[in-house]
């Protein structure tokens, strides 16, 4: 069986800095350094950090002359504040998930001594969850320590934690009277009903709400209704479709700018969170909004203030968001493409809208109801018939998939009540309704095998794609972009960057 490889991850703190740069006197290692010395050779140092980047760095040279350790590999870890514990726990696991930890071939341990209380706190709880990991602590009395706990977090705390989950759940799932403001959701499946309840309470709340579905499911529909069930009704709803956002411009549009700010900037602009001011802003389709625009809404978020383009100073604000997408979050997250800090606060009220094809009978009851809106609007020209359906035309209607959701459906009944040339919309009018809108088998699993296929050019492109974007997402380090990619060091990395063509600007190991 393969020998685990030992890995030390850490803070540095001010004691480690200080013993470096002689402030504590030539004797003085600072904590660090006593636990590289004192332990068996660690085979990965990764140390973090939320000083000055240059001064650790220097940090880590002096670290590798004193102890003649590995090489060491510094990350940078921007913290609002160093007591921040939910700030601190979401970056720290962001940086152990992107060495791919855990891993059966390595042995992990976290060093508590450096940093605030806080941080230490927050190893503690990692490695009794989600990062197994020993825990250790040094000291100029008893040197190196390993720290035990005569507990297991996951199997003391979750048991009581789960069972007040399943409690909650039940008292959820009571019967919950529907409010007017969501008499606009047509439906009759318990599983539209159960979010629509969890969507009520969601409203009585003044939190940030995440609603996740599918194209064409009703999200905006959902938001609108929120709003107008919470205690901001009566005032601004926003919608802003963060996709259609010109990217050099997505700033501006959210959170305003003053004259001047940039070229072509000729007047002020107020933006649309000062537009929703004391009620709610609603951004669909979130998961395509820029990173400096995810950071500047965690901002929002926070400390309910924005900074328009060309000000200096904050504006405070008031607005609830609303935000939705048909995207998986969590792989965007995970690929680095969204901010964990970001989703878990907009995720305070989550809502998961079904499809289409999983509602059942709600087909049948949104047939009738768009059916009905579309005579409605008919009614007074004399050129337009008011339309029924045939039983037939119902029938295929029923067994469509609907990979465009609610907005696919509607379209469809408007396209057969125009084209249809009798009073009755039949079989025929929905076939020539229905869009096969299927992908083009362009992903990289469905590739036709034809002639001229080429198995080798085609790995040889996706090699391509994943090692540039390890390199982009690394800054061009070498050694962390081959520990994303899941090689065992970066000279590999190398090879296969050489005989792929890929030119490696060197930005440092």
């Amino acid at each position: 069986m393969k020998k685990k490889e030992s890995w030390l991850v850490s803070w540095i703190g001010s004691a480690d800095h200080e013993s470096a740069e002689g402030v504590r006197g030539g004797e003085e290692l600072g904590p660090v350094a006593s636990a590289v010395l004192a332990h068996a050779p660690f085979q990965k140092i990764y140390l973090l950090t939320n000083f000055a980047f240059e001064r650790s760095r220097a940090y880590c040279a002096w670290l590798e002359a004193k102890t003649g350790c590995v090489e060491t590999d510094l990350y940078q870890v921007d913290l609002s504040s160093p007591t921040d514990y939910a700030t601190i726990y979401e970056k720290v696991s962001a940086e152990l998930k992107a060495l791919r930890l855990p891993r059966e071939d390595v042995e992990l341990t976290f060093h508590l001594s450096p940093g605030t209380p806080a941080m230490a706190a927050i190893w503690i709880i990692l490695a009794r969850t989600r990062f197994p990991a020993r825990l250790i602590q040094t000291s100029r009395q008893r040197g190196l320590e390993s720290v035990d706990f005569f507990f297991d977090l996951a199997n003391e705390f979750l048991p009581e934690f789960l069972k007040r989950s399943s409690e909650r759940a039940e008292r959820l799932s009571d019967d919950v009277p529907l409010l007017k403001e969501f008499s606009k959701l047509v439906h009759g499946s318990a599983a539209m009903r159960e979010q629509i309840e969890l969507a009520q309470r969601i409203a009585a709340h003044d939190v940030p709400a995440l609603i996740l579905g599918e194209t064409g499911t009703g999200k905006e529909l959902f938001a609108e209704a929120m709003h107008a069930a919470s205690r901001r009704a009566g005032k601004p709803f926003i919608a802003v479709n963060c996709g259609a956002l010109p990217r050099e411009l997505a700033n501006s549009e959210l959170f305003g700018h003053k004259k001047g700010a940039f070229t072509g900037a000729d007047t002020s602009r107020a933006g649309h969170f000062r537009e929703a001011e004391g009620g709610t802003l609603f951004l669909d389709e979130i998961g395509d909004l820029p990173l400096d625009s995810q950071v500047r809404l965690l901002r929002a978020l926070q400390q309910h203030e924005i900074t328009p383009l060309g000000e200096s100073k904050p504006v405070k604000t008031d607005v609830r968001i609303i935000a939705a997408t048909h995207r998986d979050l969590a792989t965007e997250v995970a690929e680095g493409r969204f901010r964990e800090d970001l989703f878990h606060r907009l995720a305070v009220g989550i809502l998961n809208l079904p499809p289409l094809r999983e509602r059942g009978a709600d087909v049948d009851l949104l047939i009738e109801h768009f059916l009905e809106q579309i005579n409605r609007s008919a009614e007074g020209n004399p050129v337009v018939q008011r339309k029924k359906i045939s039983q037939d035309a119902r029938k295929l209607l029923l067994l469509h998939g609907w990979p465009g959701n609610i907005r696919e459906l509607y379209h469809t009944l408007v396209r057969a009540a125009i084209w249809s040339s009798s009073a009755e919309i039949n079989a025929d009018d929905i076939r020539r309704s229905l869009l096969d809108v299927r992908k083009a088998p362009a992903d990289v699993l469905n590739r036709p095998l034809s002639q001229g296929f080429d198995l080798q050019a085609l790995l040889n492109d996706v090699s391509r794609h994943y090692i540039a974007r390890a390199l982009q997402k690394s800054g061009n380090k070498k050694k962390r972009a081959a520990t994303l990619l899941g090689f065992s060091n970066y000279q590999t990395l190398g090879n296969w960057a050489e005989k792929l063509g890929i030119p490696i600007n060197d930005g440092g190991s």
